[in-house]
């Protein structure tokens, strides 16, 4: 059976969740502990060597990794509310705008946090190896996350979402960016008034509790 491996407090899994929410997808979830290390242990490695989540097991015992890839497997297999974007240019400008999103927001958050964090001592990047934690890197990715939102921010004047004219992907991905960065206290939409009425806007949608 087809089944979520899933963690409820790290903001990849969340993303699929929000995905499956719009979607209406119910499917089973299987937590993983990450913070005793269940994803280094033998079996989770067969499933995904890179020691991550959110995984995507399939009904042949299959597996796929990465949000973004889960999505579209998703996309592809449950029809309806189109997150992808409903045609060949929609689609682009999604994930023209989800790439920015992992790069300049969610990537520039964790270097910040798990640079920072002590719990995250020696694991300053999320997989398979251990890394140690670098102090001007914390500051670095803190810097990258306020420049690129304050863009975003003069992006979203006169728009509702992010890519197209609905709720996408896109907007997925900066909502769960806004609410990880908050784990260290930083608000992403301080003085950035187009950027705090998405995000509340967002927030108030049903899926935003997955």
């Amino acid at each position: 059976m087809m089944q979520l491996l899933d963690c409820t407090r790290a903001p990849n899994p969340r993303r699929v969740r929000i995905f499956m929410a719009e979607k209406g997808i119910e499917l089973p979830r299987r937590e993983i502990d990450l913070s005793a290390g269940e994803q280094f242990s033998e079996a989770f490695r067969r499933i995904n060597p890179e020691c991550a989540v959110p995984v995507l097991e399939l009904d042949d015992g299959s597996a796929i990794c990465e949000v973004l890839a889960i999505c579209d497997y998703l996309e592809s297999q449950f029809p309806g509310q189109a997150l992808l974007g409903e045609n060949a240019r929609q689609r682009a400008e999604v994930l023209m705008w989800n790439s920015r999103l992992e790069f300049n927001g969610l990537l520039a958050v964790a270097e910040y946090i798990r640079n920072t964090l002590k719990g995250f001592k020696d694991r300053a990047i999320s997989g398979a190896q251990n890394y140690p934690q670098i102090p001007e890197l914390a500051e670095r990715g803190r810097l990258r996350a306020i420049a690129y939102f304050q863009r975003l921010d003069a992006h979203l004047d006169g728009r509702e979402f992010i890519a197209t004219e609905r709720y996408t992907l896109a907007d997925i991905s900066a909502q769960v960016a806004v609410d990880f960065a908050r784990w260290l206290k930083l608000d992403l939409t301080a003085d950035c008034a187009n950027l705090r009425r998405w995000h509340e806007a967002v927030s108030a949608r049903p899926s935003a509790s997955a």
